[in-house]
């Protein structure tokens, strides 16, 4: 082993305890949406520990709400700023981006969680708390591998660029920023819950809201009005098959494992005001998954084509026809090819540090990859340490081991994607 990498496993296995309680400050803050600043602040602080250059800034502006990509509905970004830290290399090498995402989700009924949310709490190994999983372990692990090079004396000849943003559990808008901020590098890592898979490709996502028309009646003599609830089940049918055959068309092995790599869901149905009258509205919101082949703009148009067929085949739809209109989150879809050079320099890193193969596949969900690699021109992978089924649940959790193993495979990775100054001079 090279001895740049034993100095930065050494360390790393020293300052465990360092980790963990870093992970658990972070986690006892709450950084739903609009409340980050708090958790930021310590980010800020420990990058300025770490002697890198800070770049922090609110978000917003025209720059920003004008560009085709960005896509929220927050009312003001004041007072919880983006965050991008700079080790700065000494030059001739590949840079890279390490972004990790500050915001998260609402903790639900607190009833159904064994620990508070916010507390932090490690048993048998694990860290309980929201965020713990998504993704401020991820974060933890990216500061955990770039403080391990810089305690050690290790000079890179490429730039690290560490991101901590806001607002990508609603659409990305803290990375889009960044990105037109004039941060891009030559590879990008992150850190998302993919429980220690690789995934090169990310599906995309966006929601949307449909709205069917019926005719309202006494529900006594429901046979004078035309339910909207009954038209609302074809609608929900042809959607079903349009899943169908959407994925029927999949044929990408990353997506081998995924039962249904680009989903259709509807998450919401809401009819009708009184038990006893047949509903004139109803009015189904979802999500619809983008494949990594395909962008947003034709997936919105594969869906609108659908409904329009209905419209022009239904004896109601005819003169009623189903409107559909597009809002709220939406997540570009992301591309590498899985031999790209950055895939190939992290599963080396992986096979080093674990002793085996990575397994690596396609995303399940949306991250801000899309955003880094369509419109930053920056090659994206995910990769990270938290667990995807406890993400956004109850009781979320992440497994310290992996959290320690994924910032030693991150630091290997940094050594021999940007390269280091010592290099032609260390004996393999």
């Amino acid at each position: 082993m090279v001895k740049n990498e034993i100095r930065i496993k050494q360390w790393l296995k020293e300052n465990r305890a360092r980790g963990a309680r870093l992970l658990q400050i972070l986690v006892r803050e709450n950084s739903t949406r609009g409340n980050e600043s708090s958790t930021q602040a310590i980010i800020i602080e420990k990058c300025r520990q770490l002697g890198l250059i800070l770049d922090i800034w609110e978000i917003g502006g025209n720059k920003l709400k004008n560009h085709p990509a960005f896509c929220c509905d927050r009312k003001s970004f004041d007072g919880n700023p983006n965050l991008v830290a700079v080790l700065k290399g000494l030059g001739g090498g590949k840079s890279i981006i390490l972004n990790g995402h500050i915001d998260v989700v609402p903790v639900g009924d607190e009833m159904n969680w064994k620990h508070d949310p916010f507390s932090g709490e490690i048993e048998c190994g694990r860290l309980y708390g929201r965020g713990a999983t998504d993704m401020k372990g991820g974060n933890v692990a990216l500061l955990m591998a770039i403080e391990s090079l810089i305690a050690n004396g290790i000079k890179l000849k490429g730039d690290v660029i560490f991101q901590s943003v806001i607002e990508e559990e609603s659409g990305g808008a803290g990375t889009l920023a960044a990105v037109l901020r004039g941060y891009q590098a030559d590879g990008a890592i992150i850190p998302e819950p993919t429980n220690m898979k690789i995934f090169p490709k990310q599906q995309g996502s966006m929601w949307f809201r449909i709205t069917v028309k019926g005719r309202a009646a006494h529900g006594g003599t429901r046979y004078e009005g035309v339910s909207a609830i009954e038209k609302a089940v074809l609608v929900i049918q042809r959607l079903q098959q349009l899943e169908k055959d959407r994925n029927a068309m999949v044929s990408d092995p990353l997506f081998e494992k995924i039962p249904i790599p680009i989903p259709i869901n509807i998450g919401k149905i809401s009819s009708g005001e009184w038990p006893s009258s047949v509903p004139d509205t109803a009015i189904l919101e979802g999500r619809m998954g983008v494949s990594p082949e395909e962008t947003i703009q034709s997936a919105q148009t594969v869906m609108e084509e659908c409904l329009q067929e209905m419209n022009e085949q239904d004896e109601w739809f005819i003169k009623n026809p189903v409107q559909i209109e597009w809002f709220g989150g939406r997540w570009i879809p992301g591309s590498l090819d899985s031999d790209h050079p950055l895939i190939n320099e992290l599963t080396r890193s992986f096979i080093e540090v674990k002793g085996d193969n990575p397994t690596i596949e396609a995303s399940p969900w949306g991250t801000d990859g899309g955003i880094l690699s369509s419109v930053g021109n920056t090659p994206t992978v995910v990769f990270g340490p938290g667990i995807t089924e406890t993400a956004h649940d109850a009781n979320e959790h992440i497994v310290l081991e992996d959290m320690f193993a994924v910032s030693e495979i991150i630091a290997l990775t940094l050594l021999s994607w940007c390269g280091t100054a010592e290099a032609s001079n260390e004996n393999k």
